[in-house]
């Protein structure tokens, strides 16, 4: 069959089906002032089956963005306050003895949501956090000998503040790996503040309404899958990965002390299941070099070991980010 027809009735077919992302997006825009790039990751993340790692300071709509979401899937939502004391089966469950019936019952935590907001991951130990990391990788949970299924749509939003590092245990690279995104959110605009404002002090209850059910996002993620990727996309997306470990290849020899380690080939499949999203939620059939460019960032910058040398120079993972998506060649 022609590839033109193929990329037309593909293009079709998304258009039948991301009906949706403009219902998601104008529900998000009523309740969330502003905050377009995090309301773009959160779809990002929810159409390519991949989990997210905030990072912002207080205050900046990450819980309130999370729980919109849900209520317009109409889903189900749990937050978790990590703190020091927490401990693994406060996550994800534990046996219970129930005298009534005179045996031990499952007891399933509050990870058992299609939403689940970790909140400052950071503040409680290695050993909740590899809980709730294995359950995101496994999309499974063991209590006593039983093995549970996590619901689908399965999204784990873990945020960290910036700000404060006392008392806080820092996710291993190993584990931050495991985030199809790190998405760094700032302060609103001035006119967007004023807004905040005006919408908090009315005292006025926005409801929001379900515009979509959990299936049918189910049904959009095999939608994201049939998107077009062109064998120059996948080898532009290998070589701005191969950037990252071997910058001298690529014209970029003043990088080769700054990185300590390069991405892994996680980063390689997350840029390309990440791409596709960004093009279904941009109504395309096929992915163009910009929605590699669009999420590149968000997807490399917590794979990007930094030497001693890049943080004495002050240089962040961002930065060299930049330098490489503009210096690998664009098909």
């Amino acid at each position: 069959m022609d590839a033109r027809i193929d990329i037309r009735e593909l293009n079709e077919l998304i258009e039948k089906h991301s009906g949706f992302v403009t219902n998601l997006q104008a529900g998000m825009n009523q309740v969330i002032v502003g905050q377009k790039h995090l309301v773009e990751s959160l779809l990002i993340g929810l159409l390519a089956d991949g989990h997210i790692l905030l990072e912002g300071l207080p205050g900046l709509a990450k819980t309130l963005a999370i729980k919109t979401l849900s209520e317009l899937i109409d889903a189900d939502f749990s937050r978790i306050q990590f703190t020091p004391d927490l401990l693994p089966a406060d996550v994800v469950g534990t046996m219970v003895y129930s005298q009534k019936s005179e045996e031990f019952k499952v007891k399933r935590g509050p990870i058992f949501a299609n939403f689940v907001l970790a909140d400052e991951i950071n503040r409680a130990p290695a050993k909740v956090q590899s809980a709730l990391l294995e359950a995101m990788q496994e999309r499974q949970v063991t209590i006593g000998k039983e093995t549970f299924e996590m619901p689908q749509p399965f999204l784990v939003l873990a945020t960290q503040n910036p700000i404060e590092q006392e008392g806080t245990y820092p996710l291993p690279e190993a584990q931050v790996d495991r985030f199809m995104l790190k998405v760094v959110i700032g302060y609103p605009e001035l006119s967007e503040e004023k807004r905040i404002i005006r919408q908090n002090i009315t005292g006025e209850k926005i409801k929001t309404r379900p515009v979509l059910s959990p299936r049918e996002i189910v049904e959009a993620r095999r939608v994201v899958h049939m998107v077009y990727v062109d064998e120059k996309i996948e080898q532009y997306i290998a070589d701005i990965v191969f950037a990252t470990r071997y910058p001298d290849k690529y014209g970029l020899a003043e990088l080769k002390g700054m990185i300590s380690f390069g991405a892994s080939p996680r980063a390689s499949i997350n840029l390309a299941l990440a791409a596709r999203a960004y093009a279904f939620i941009k109504r395309r059939g096929y992915v163009i070099p910009e929605d590699v460019r669009a999420i590149a960032h968000d997807v490399l910058r917590h794979r990007i070991g930094l030497s001693y040398e890049a943080e004495a120079s002050n240089l962040s993972s961002d930065e060299i980010v930049s330098l490489i998506l503009n210096s690998v060649e664009v098909p």
